[in-house]
């Protein structure tokens, strides 16, 4: 199901071959009120990465130092490209209201997911890596934060909010939670973007999908991105494994055409470990879908130990969640953040005071295939 809000997938598609303006910043009004007070002529104005970068890192001064992760380059062939390179990053970045009004991690301090402090801690991760696209899961502070702060860097976001969102059953919510899409408007040109409702046997579900149509500035490629989160908690696999093939369908009545065929990534929390039918579907898809963070790993073919670690009433979960599908017919993974260590993690697990989600970004460095 499309959602007005985005227009069709026909008209996104049609988008390839018409060029748009590139939209305006936010008005400074459109900012979170207690954000600018808190810090006048710092975080919130500057336009400049590093001086915001470094506005965080002394919002933090007193907080244990973000995991040190290494950017490994796996490049499987050893051939350069002249296609271009455009670093991703994918997150669940832990819904505000989710995390101190229903997740329950026991080993977490209430003041750890604080989101004076918390806000900072996920600038930082971003600004940290400079992803020229950014695909959020969980972020219900768009509109007061994200969207103006990434917007004075030049980012342009789109958002599709969850139609029953859990965050307002929460006391002093701020609103749905929903997935986030954020592209580097210095090296990508939107084309148009469309929010999906997606569906499981033509019935609609509370889980979306934002889909973005971009061309890159530097060589002319285009590139289709996807950004989603399926259906949590165990029980639920079949749903996920609908929901996962509604978006995978309409995905590619967007990429596969007759005429030309558009490089693609999915980008997502999925809640599925990889034994899971979902994740079957997209790696044998006619999309030619592979998980770039597989590359991570000595034969290629694995995925990490984990992507979220965290301890709740119900017990300890340490599973792989999260995934950067890419079309690897058009795409090659050049490089990937490694995965911080349990030493580095800790005994509480995730989140905690130096990492403010229980879920790990995953960031990956891209070509375009000639």
């Amino acid at each position: 199901m499309v959602c007005p809000m985005g227009g069709g997938a026909g008209r996104l598609y049609s988008a390839l071959n018409r060029p748009q303006a590139l939209p305006e910043p936010a008005p400074e009004s459109a900012l979170d009120p207690a954000f600018c007070t808190e810090h006048k002529e710092s975080i919130v104005r500057s336009s400049d990465p590093e001086e915001m970068l470094r506005q965080c890192e002394d919002a933090l001064r007193d907080r244990p130092p973000r995991f040190h992760r290494k950017l490994v380059h796996v490049n499987e062939d050893g051939n350069s490209s002249s296609g271009g390179h455009f670093r991703v990053m994918q997150w669940n970045i832990l819904a505000q209201a989710l995390g101190e009004g229903m997740d329950s991690f026991v080993h977490c301090p209430l003041e750890a997911l604080s989101w004076s402090q918390r806000k900072y801690l996920i600038l930082e991760e971003i600004l940290t890596h400079r992803p020229h696209v950014l695909c959020l899961q969980e972020v219900d502070h768009f509109f007061d934060t994200f969207q103006p702060v990434l917007s004075s860097l030049g980012y342009h976001g789109h958002f599709c909010p969850k139609p029953w969102s859990p965050c307002l059953d929460v006391e002093g919510n701020n609103g749905p939670d929903g997935c986030a899409l954020f592209y580097d408007q210095a090296e990508f040109e939107l084309l148009d973007s469309v929010n999906i409702r997606l569906s499981a046997m033509r019935i609609p579900t509370n889980q979306v999908a934002v889909v973005t149509m971009l061309r890159s500035r530097s060589n002319g490629r285009c590139l289709c991105v996807a950004a989603t989160h399926l259906k949590a908690r165990a029980g639920w696999e079949r749903l996920r494994t609908a929901q996962g093939c509604d978006l995978l369908r309409q995905l590619q009545g967007l990429v596969k055409r007759p005429e030309r065929d558009v490089p693609l990534l999915v980008c997502g929390d999925f809640n599925a470990v990889p034994s899971e039918e979902v994740y079957r579907r997209f790696r044998t898809s006619p999309l030619c879908l592979d998980s770039a963070y597989k590359k991570l790993s000595t034969d290629g073919a694995t995925e990490p130990a984990y992507t979220t670690w965290k301890v709740r009433p119900s017990g300890e979960c340490c599973s792989t969640l999260d995934y950067i599908w890419y079309g690897s017919d058009s795409l090659r993974v050049e490089a990937a953040l490694q995965m911080p260590t349990e030493e580095q993690i800790g005994p509480n697990r995730l989140p905690s005071f130096n990492y403010p989600s229980d879920h790990l970004s995953l960031v990956c460095d891209f070509s375009f295939r000639d």
